[in-house]
């Protein structure tokens, strides 16, 4: 067991920032904006080469990347509100568009626009997707105060 508090600290995306990254067809990274690296803690080449999910959150409902990919294969943009995990553990939440890059009427890529959410957006979908993580998984989320010698015994066995 990993326990550590910067899982509880949200960095913020700034209002006049975008991050932008784009993929092959299988979803590995072939760009990262800075933004990205900075925001999500990593390097821009510890990204280059590694699977997106690589900042995916365990708070993310499977059902929301299906439906994504879903939209992709079928030429469709996407968009939607995606909480994603930091390098350090912590995490930050965006509003997501992306779509496919086409040569020849071909799709050769996919790109990804992140911008910042309210706050008021950010517990909607995160109360949503505790929903979503219920019924699809039979999984909830669990936030509680134990005493601290508890807590030392716990952390001691991680």
């Amino acid at each position: 067991m990993n326990i550590g508090f910067d899982a509880f600290i949200e960095t913020e995306v700034p209002e006049n920032e975008l991050i932008i990254s784009r993929t092959n067809l299988s979803g590995i990274i072939t760009y990262a904006n800075e933004t990205f690296a900075q925001i999500s803690g990593y390097e821009a080449q510890e990204l280059v080469g590694k699977p997106h999910n690589i900042v995916r959150h365990p708070d993310m409902p499977k059902s929301v990347f299906k439906g994504l990919w879903q939209s992709l294969k079928e030429g469709e943009k996407w968009e939607g509100a995606v909480k994603n995990l930091r390098k350090d553990g912590g995490y930050y939440w965006v509003w997501a568009e992306i779509s496919a890059v086409k040569k020849d009427g071909k799709t050769i890529e996919y790109k990804s626009m992140r911008s910042p959410m309210a706050i008021q957006d950010k517990i909607t979908y995160q109360k949503l997707y505790e929903k979503l993580k219920l019924s699809e998984e039979n999984r909830v989320l669990v936030s509680a105060y134990i005493s601290k010698e508890s807590f030392d015994a716990l952390k001691s066995k991680a």
